[in-house]
């Protein structure tokens, strides 16, 4: 009978496991089917920034990185070259325009850019991340 004991304690350890690494998906990068044909039809099937309507994506306007959500008011389509432009920011390098907004820079004054540091972190792609930090480990929130 303990055998059996020990055996379901294992089950439900990895049950609970597995419902927590289910819960992690809900604070995904994904936009749900629904969003996408909310934004397609509010912006008019063109990138809000060029108005081109080839290769669209949809981006967020406060970066998924700092925060943003998956909510309509916050996706925009933005074609690929645009937003690829854009990137962790709020202006398209390529037409220099206003797309979003940045939260990760809204609360940084000019005195506290000048004291941070770059992020001693890597990209998944094993580069130096770009990002600046004051964090005294020298690594940004995306890496603490």
């Amino acid at each position: 009978m303990a055998h059996l004991t020990t055996n379901m304690k294992k089950l439900v350890l990895l049950l609970a496991l597995l419902l927590m690494s289910v819960g992690g998906f809900a604070q995904s990068r994904y936009v749900s089917e629904t969003t996408k044909r909310i934004v397609f039809t509010r912006d008019g099937g063109n990138c809000k920034c060029c108005g081109s309507s080839q290769s669209l994506e949809y981006d967020h306007i406060t970066p998924f990185s700092c925060g943003g959500s998956n909510e309509v008011s916050n996706i925009q389509l933005l074609c690929q070259r645009c937003n690829r432009s854009k990137s962790n920011s709020c202006v398209c390098k390529i037409h220099n325009k206003r797309v979003g907004t940045n939260c990760c820079e809204k609360s940084a004054s000019k005195k506290d850019i000048a004291t941070a540091t770059q992020c001693g972190g890597t990209t998944k792609k094993g580069v130096r991340c770009k990002n600046r930090t004051k964090n005294s480990s020298g690594r940004c929130h995306l890496h603490d």
